[in-house]
């Protein structure tokens, strides 16, 4: 165990098989040839995480639902199927991608009930390129899922499209939390039992903060601003997490296709990661091809060792994504590549040696 702020944090990497999550514990099954990845001998569960006080304790590696609109329903199902046989037991969904698809598999033997589901508002709903944070709007989206997914209930609801403080000084987006408006409504809808958490994705460590301060919001998610190019987040948004004891939901771990193995581009990284003062992907892809490291394994392992509450969300598209960030999630990676690594591109690595 690492120590952070009085709080104890687990290290991502075990290596006998840890205790199941209660929301999966009567959910596995045999084995099927749907994910022959790992012989039923090396199979390990992933470890859970507190997700603040929340009180929901899911698997360390989720299930993203940011970019299943590629694959197709067949492709869905599969990823869906794959990572519920692998015990990843929190699933992120996104209105307009496809959440009947998701419906129709939790509805099967009673999986709904052994998963947190997370939905979302005020975001591109219905494929509307277009936020919208009214009250009206928030119980539609929220009631459209209920629909879509085929349940009476919602673990989390993230209120969404809302990047920037900057925003709300535009007349095309109201505050989400000014009174009336979304959050108000999602309190509304918690109090019905149709929500039983709720929560805020941003980049923004501002936007984040403000929403906190209402003490209504019990989880984050967090994308683009802790992995191995940047640690962001750690400086002001992970002490208020854990002041406030806000559960952390790390996002795109690899960097929206960043850190996946393939030859990054350097204009690209620069795009997406703030603050860039020297393109240093090129760099970490060449150090692990040069050590036969996958550097999947280093960039989920790092996220999972945040000093925080929490989990990691990548954006999964593929049932072999999903088995990738399982594997990726249960790798031992030795200490000394751990401290070699930190020492080459100048990353805290205390908490995983």
């Amino acid at each position: 165990m690492v120590r952070c702020a009085g709080r104890r944090y687990a290290r991502p990497v075990v290596r006998r098989a840890a205790t199941i999550p209660a929301p999966v514990a009567a959910a596995r099954s045999t084995r099927s040839a749907a994910c022959p990845c790992w012989k039923a001998d090396r199979m390990t569960e992933l470890p859970k995480r507190r997700l603040g006080r929340s009180g929901m304790e899911p698997a360390a590696v989720g299930l993203g639902g940011a970019w299943w609109h590629k694959a197709g329903r067949q492709g869905t199902i599969a990823g869906i199927e794959a990572a519920l046989e692998l015990g990843m037991n929190f699933l992120d969904t996104y209105p307009g991608q496809d959440e009947q698809t998701w419906g129709d598999v939790l509805a099967e033997g009673g999986r709904r009930d052994r998963v947190y589901l997370q939905a979302k508002v005020s975001s591109h709903v219905r494929n509307e390129r277009t936020s919208d944070h009214s009250a009206a709007r928030t119980r539609s989206s929220v009631e459209a899922s209920l629909r879509d997914l085929r349940t009476d209930y919602l673990d989390s609801v993230l209120i969404h499209g809302y990047d920037q403080p900057e925003q709300l000084q535009t007349d095309d987006i109201v505050d989400p939390l000014a009174p009336g408006n979304a959050l108000d409504e999602l309190l509304r809808l918690k109090e019905e039992g149709k929500v039983r958490h709720i929560g805020i994705g941003a980049r923004n460590a501002e936007v984040h903060r403000r929403a906190i301060d209402t003490g209504h919001i019990e989880l984050i998610l967090t994308y683009l601003e802790y992995n191995l190019l940047t640690q962001a987040a750690a400086t002001e948004l992970f002490p208020l997490c854990r002041e406030k004891d806000v559960g952390v939901i790390l996002a795109s771990p690899l960097a929206m296709g960043l850190l996946t193995g393939a030859e990054p581009d350097a204009e690209n990284e620069q795009r997406k990661i703030r603050d860039m003062t020297e393109p240093k992907t090129h760099r970490m892809w060449s150090w692990c091809r040069e050590r036969d490291i996958d550097i999947r394994h280093l960039a989920i392992q790092f996220c999972m060792a945040a000093p925080v509450d929490g989990f990691v969300l990548p954006g999964q598209a593929s049932a072999d994504e999903v088995r990738s960030s399982y594997k990726a999630g249960m790798a031992v990676v030795s200490v000394d590549v751990w401290r070699e690594f930190g020492e080459a591109f100048g990353i805290d690595v205390s908490a995983l040696v």
